[in-house]
């Protein structure tokens, strides 16, 4: 699914997502880490996947 990063700290490599719906939903250094970031900035357009209760990947959105 589609959403926008809207935290992100460096240091422990996690932060939130909104969905579009406004929604805010955390991710951790996995999620991020399985992405393959090196750097990600609020208002970006990601891509996450989710396995029904977290986050899972972080990364980010092509056409």
């Amino acid at each position: 699914m589609q959403a926008t990063a809207y935290t992100y700290d460096p240091e422990s490599r996690s932060g939130q997502v909104l969905l579009d719906d406004g929604t805010p939903v955390p991710f951790d250094a996995p999620a991020f880490d399985a992405g393959g970031l090196r750097l990600l900035r609020p208002g970006q357009r990601v891509r996450v996947e989710t396995d029904g209760k977290k986050i899972t990947l972080v990364t980010l959105q092509t056409f």
